[in-house]
């Protein structure tokens, strides 16, 4: 029995019948139906990811199902890796939904700049959540269905499918706040622009591998010439960046993932975006073969930017979703790179590197799912019982919700790449993947001398303030005492919420402490690439994950066990000396004052001051300081207020020419538009005289 046609079979009925149940349910049962529906879609995912990853193969083409083209389905190991990863984020926010969802919530309250934070009830909130809860399931079968395509036109149209229901449900609860239609136009706007650049280039590709089957133009794309093989690589490097989350094409990001439900935006952050690093790896490197160099130096030079700028904005954001979803660029950032130096070694022959450092991009790309399903879990938790997103008026939830803060705890550190954490296991594969490029028996190439120390030193540079950005985050919004009423009130969250958040903390803890499960699969996925499947570097039967070529091993396992013996044993010394000294009931100095108050804690902005001042010149802050005095005297001060902002420059830059130039357009457009018959005729004429010259000149 063939279990990828069994798992894609229930992804397919899952969804269909969620969907009309999620519409036709009553009220009280939606969120469970919809939410048991969404589980039974990522499981589906899951079979089939397991059943690729562990060696079977599936094809199917349905003829008449779209117009004009065959819809053709097919999945191998690199379809394996990102089925499983999505279904499993996807039963974890199916399961999440359930509680998150129901009635009970905490009442939005309003942020500094008017707009409210998530509010679990009101007519408006209950309209959105039936079209919501039905569209889930959708989405992620739309998700499960993209890495099963296999011709241009299923591509296109599943992604379409894709991007139209993750837009609905960011727009769930537009009616409430006007920062959610800002988000969903921006979203809009920025996918639908990748989806023509995608389709641009595969058409490209199609035409001149003479067709549109992946099979086709894998067999045809060594016909192409180098510039026409470069066009169609730099267009969908661009489409498939864009939904990815790339600098400079991010900029939807922090807008659509802080606004969406809090288990969209976990499936928007930890699933839908890899699907643009599957997109670059299976053009890139299966349908062209793998390219010239330069390509690949253009995806680490890009990664090298996104990681950089990614957690440089996540370090000063002082909103906890937007946070999140800064550091999503971050580590798409590192993925890229992974795949970027994975290429350029790959054109250089070197097919053993080459595999270890796209292994270590995909492990990434496992790892980043786990963790970040987990953050954005546990700051829904959040959200759904204080109403705040704002990290500098939280604090104190570690007594009031201890297992969402232990949770978030775990995500954490996988987060921030620290040893014990799942992150820490891909990021240092690779770095010693790039630092073994500089190390080995042959002498690197002049690209190889300057570029690699390069991004050795964006890793180093990302992985420091990757630290820095989560114990910000976990300190001062989980620790210390409560910043305002909200956070004073707060309550655990329902049984299935932290059901799924433990689920997800369990895959972190699996990943950490044994990531030689991932050698086995990973060699075959990486033998599915033609310029890379000679030199699959993982071996399955080591217990610790080996890297071949460089002396040594890692093992996660030996490394916590290490800190827990170092822990246990500091634990042990300080107890024994405190015992020793005699014990007085006396009250702790506090320069002064014996009362400490939560406006003598750190808050986010003030932990990230020096942050911001070390990179003043790239994030260029925005500083207001109101002194307000007394009406006797303009002498006698009242209060001081200060605010400090940090826009994302590359936005204020970029994006407001693009936008006046397009406005221009569009105002120019209207004048050639007079309603004239002759005229519009006049255009079809010059269109297709322009057409037959382009493919005369081409042919």
């Amino acid at each position: 029995m063939n279990l990828i046609a069994v798992g894609l079979d229930v992804v397919a009925a899952g969804a269909l019948e969620g969907a009309a149940a999620g519409a036709l349910a009553p009220a009280r049962a939606r969120p469970l139906v919809a939410g048991a529906a969404t589980a039974v879609v990522g499981l589906g995912g899951v079979v089939t990811g397991v059943a690729a990853l562990g060696g079977q193969t599936w094809s199917l083409t349905v003829a008449h199902l779209l117009p004009l083209a065959e819809t053709t389905f097919a999945v191998d190991a690199l379809s394996g890796v990102f089925l499983l990863l999505i279904g499993a984020v996807a039963i974890t926010a199916g399961v999440y939904s359930i509680g998150y969802t129901s009635p009970g919530g905490a009442h939005a309250t309003d942020d500094d700049d008017g707009a409210p934070g998530h509010d679990a009830s009101g007519p408006a909130t209950a309209a959105a959540s039936r079209t919501s809860q039905a569209v889930l399931p959708l989405f992620v079968a739309a998700m499960l269905l993209v890495p099963a395509a296999a011709s241009v036109s299923t591509l296109l149209v599943l992604w379409e499918l894709m991007a139209l229901t993750s837009l609905v449900l960011v727009l769930a609860e537009h009616r409430l706040r006007q920062s959610v239609r800002d988000a969903g136009l921006w979203y809009a706007g920025m996918t639908h622009a990748g989806l023509v650049a995608i389709m641009l280039g595969l058409v490209v590709l199609a035409a001149g591998a003479g067709g549109e089957s992946f099979a086709v133009m894998r067999a045809g794309s060594s016909g192409l010439s180098t510039a026409t093989a470069s066009c169609v690589f730099v267009l969908v490097f661009l489409g498939f960046g864009s939904k990815a989350g790339m600098v400079p094409l991010h900029v939807w990001l922090p807008r659509a993932h802080p606004e969406a439900p809090s288990h969209v935006s976990a499936l928007m952050s930890a699933a839908m975006v890899t699907l643009g690093l599957y997109g670059i790896i299976r053009v890139g490197f299966d349908l062209l073969g793998g390219g010239p160099r330069w390509w690949w130096l253009l995806v680490l030079a890009v990664g090298s930017v996104s990681a950089l700028y990614g957690v440089l904005q996540a370090s000063v954001a002082t909103d906890l979703k937007r946070l999140l979803a800064y550091s999503t660029t971050e580590n798409v950032g590192l993925m890229l790179m992974g795949v970027g130096a994975a290429g350029v070694f790959a054109a250089d022959g070197n097919r053993v590197l080459a595999g270890l450092l796209m292994a270590a991009a995909l492990l990434h790309a496992v790892n980043h799912a786990a963790f970040k399903a987990l953050l954005f879990l546990g700051a829904g938790s959040v959200l759904r019982s204080t109403g705040l997103r704002d990290l500098d008026r939280l604090g104190g939830l570690v007594s009031r919700m201890p297992v969402t803060t232990a949770l978030f705890a775990v995500g954490a550190v996988g987060a921030a790449g620290l040893p014990a954490g799942n992150g820490f296991v891909s990021e240092w594969l690779l770095l010693q993947g790039l630092i073994h490029s500089l190390t080995g028996a042959t002498a690197p190439s002049i690209v190889v001398a300057i570029s690699m120390p390069l991004a050795v030193a964006v890793v180093a540079l990302t992985a420091g303030l990757g630290v820095a950005t989560f114990v910000k985050a976990f300190g001062v919004g989980f620790l210390a005492r409560p910043r305002s009423a909200a956070a004073a009130g707060a309550v655990e969250s329902p049984l299935s919420m932290r059901v799924a958040m433990g689920c997800a903390a369990a895959a972190c803890t699996v990943l950490a402490l044994a990531p030689a499960v991932a050698g086995v699969p990973l060699s075959r996925l990486l033998r599915v690439l033609p310029t890379i499947r000679d030199g699959a570097p993982l071996a399955g039967s080591d217990v610790s994950l080996r890297l071949a070529g460089i002396a040594g091993s890692m093992s996660p396992l030996l490394i916590v066990v290490g800190l827990l013996v170092a822990g246990v044993g500091a634990a042990a010394l300080v107890r024994r000396v405190t015992h020793r000294a005699p014990r007085r009931a006396t009250p702790v100095w506090g320069g002064g004052s014996t009362r400490l108050g939560p406006r003598m804690e750190y808050t986010a902005t003030s932990f990230a001051e020096p942050l911001t001042r070390v990179f003043d010149d790239v994030l260029r802050p925005e500083k207001d300081v109101d002194i307000t005095p007394f009406a006797e005297s303009e002498l006698l001060i009242a209060s001081i207020s200060y605010r400090q902002r940090v826009p994302d420059r590359i936005e204020a830059r970029l994006y407001p020419p693009l936008l006046a130039a397009v406005r221009r357009w569009g105002q120019w457009s209207r004048g050639i538009a007079n309603g004239s018959v002759h005229r519009y005729l006049a255009y079809g004429f010059i269109g297709l005289l322009a057409v037959l010259i382009a493919v005369g000149l081409t042919s």
